[in-house]
């Protein structure tokens, strides 16, 4: 396994997958699991590496390959992918159970620009399980505080049954300088927090043009709204990064079922400022 343009085997590295062991499964909300993964080659421990931003290929034997984003920080975390049952080969990896095993080929694609932006503000807008691609983002950061200004997060989902990693939050709230706004979309009995659109929330936290960089994870339509009222605030296109999905085969280019115009989503990004998004137009 390597990083893009660091692999001493580039052949082995992207075309086999390698053997992990599930070892553990935890239930995040409805349809959503995250499973806990270790190498079989335990030569890999030490030499896999990820970057904030990157995806995997998961293989689940007997019923076929998928791509998934990697929840998990590149320091100090075990490795995780968190998954959405969402058709044949989600809906088979949904049925196994610890002491299983899955092939990993990856990492791939570009990952976040963490080096360009040093000593900034980071703000992170995530709606449903768009928090899963930017929880490696945000756990990095956390790390690395003293590189960033304010870093704050603003999370929505339908309920609170919808909400994403609501034990990893419940501890970032507890973390000094680290600003966390959630809300639902509908008032539920005995919620506490925000009602309404995650996009509402951006005035609420005061988000600050200058200086600052947003990470921006969801479904259209959020994306959209969240999208026109950072731009309204004052921040540049370039500014904005996102992850893109598409439905990615091989991860190395060649299938090129991940093509958007110009543009392959596995090589390329999937990272991608929204300048760059907009420049694909209609295709999105």
């Amino acid at each position: 396994m390597c990083e893009k343009g660091n692999c001493e085997n580039t052949n082995r590295a992207v075309t086999i997958p390698e053997i992990a062991t599930i070892d553990e499964i935890k239930d995040e909300i409805e349809d959503v699991k995250t499973f806990y993964l270790s190498f079989d080659d335990k030569k890999l421990d030490g030499s896999f590496r990820i970057k904030s931003g990157q995806f995997i290929m998961c293989t689940v034997f007997g019923a076929g390959e998928f791509a998934v984003s990697l929840p998990p920080s590149p320091e100090n975390d075990r490795f995780h992918i968190s998954v959405r049952k969402v058709g044949k080969v989600t809906d088979a990896l949904h049925e196994l159970t610890a002491g299983d095993k899955v092939g990993i080929r990856g990492p791939f694609g570009n990952g976040f620009p963490f080096d360009e932006i040093k000593g900034k503000n980071v703000v992170y807008v995530a709606g449903g399980i768009g928090l899963i691609p930017l929880r490696s983002s945000i756990v990095h950061v956390l790390q690395h505080r003293e590189d960033f200004g304010r870093i704050i997060l603003l999370y929505g989902a339908r309920s609170p049954k919808d909400l994403m990693y609501e034990y990893m939050i419940e501890k970032w709230q507890k973390i000094d300088g680290f600003e966390t706004f959630i809300s639902i979309d509908n008032p539920v009995d005995g919620w506490k927090g925000e009602v309404g659109f995650v996009n509402q929330l951006i005035e609420k936290a005061n988000v600050p043009a200058e200086n600052t960089v947003a990470f921006v994870c969801g479904p259209p339509v959020m994306f959209n709204n969240v999208i026109r009222d950072l731009m309204a605030r004052g921040l540049k296109d370039d500014s904005i990064i996102s992850t893109l999905e598409r439905h990615m085969k091989c991860g190395i280019g060649k299938c090129q079922h991940c093509a958007i115009g110009r543009t392959l989503v596995c090589t390329d990004g999937p990272v991608y400022t929204y300048r760059q998004i907009k420049t694909l137009g209609e295709q999105i």
